[in-house]
């Protein structure tokens, strides 16, 4: 699974090198690929080996992740079918179910 798709001028998606930049997970960005998996801040805890609490505060915005701390969150909630875009910065989207 990319880690990162990029759309080119004419709409194609393509995925980024190695050598592209990590995608930054914001707060914002955390609440919504997880409500659009519907899951809870439990169910993300459990998919990502995160505490509950440590997603709590910062999707409140309390304090900022260390970068293996938001490699884990984005892991799960790409393998629970989110792709993380860059249109203009940084959105999310679900992958075509099978």
């Amino acid at each position: 699974m990319p880690y990162m798709v990029e759309f080119n001028q004419y709409g194609q998606h393509e995925t980024m090198g190695q050598g592209s930049p990590s995608p930054i997970l914001t707060p914002s960005l955390c609440r919504a690929a997880r409500g659009m998996l519907d899951w809870t801040q439990n169910e993300l805890a459990e998919r990502s080996s995160v505490s509950r609490s440590t997603i709590r505060d910062y999707e409140g915005a309390r304090h900022e992740l260390h970068r293996a701390t938001a490699a884990q969150l984005i892991q799960a909630l790409e393998a629970g079918g989110v792709i993380f875009l860059e249109i203009e910065g940084l959105g999310v989207a679900l992958a075509e179910r099978r």
